[in-house]
């Protein structure tokens, strides 16, 4: 099944010619997406570093955990919110993009780990976890959430 009508119909929208043909809801939005990655990027380096037995080591685990949760989340749903309008208005574009489809890939991955094994690990007392597979799960997140970041911004650099 081929997603190339549902691409077709999105950049066809009134919605996506406004993003192309107006001059400041495009800036606007990316600066309010740029702002966002910051956000979010550091409530997950928070934790990351944390699980790497770097950063606020004083504090427990779990709390730093739930004290970067609510930016992480929050993030997350605005970057989504102000990520649609910019792909909307070169939809297209994207869906012949290999790095869009690579940044969705990696996207989908990073949201499981996160929402799943990360969680987990994050809201569990550090004696219980182990020398190695917090590690492993920071360092995987990283490269998954910088995986994502490298997708987004080879679509723009090459396609």
């Amino acid at each position: 099944m081929s997603l190339q009508p549902f691409f077709e119909w999105m950049g066809g929208l009134r919605f996506s010619a406004f993003f192309l043909e107006s001059v400041w809801p495009t800036p606007i939005v990316q600066c309010i997406h740029l702002v966002s990655v910051a956000v979010f990027v550091g409530a997950l380096l928070l934790v990351d570093l944390r699980l790497l037995g770097q950063g606020l080591k004083e504090t427990p685990l779990p709390q730093v955990a739930r004290a970067a949760e609510p930016w992480l989340f929050g993030s997350f749903v605005v970057l989504v919110v102000t990520g649609i309008p910019q792909m909307s208005s070169t939809a297209l574009k994207q869906y012949y993009s290999p790095f869009f489809w690579w940044k969705m890939e990696m996207l989908l991955l990073g949201v499981i780990l996160t929402v799943t094994i990360r969680r987990k690990m994050a809201s569990t007392e550090e004696s219980q976890l182990g020398p190695v597979w917090p590690k492993v799960v920071a360092l995987t997140s990283i490269a998954l959430w910088t995986s994502v970041t490298i997708g987004a911004r080879l679509i723009g650099l090459l396609s």
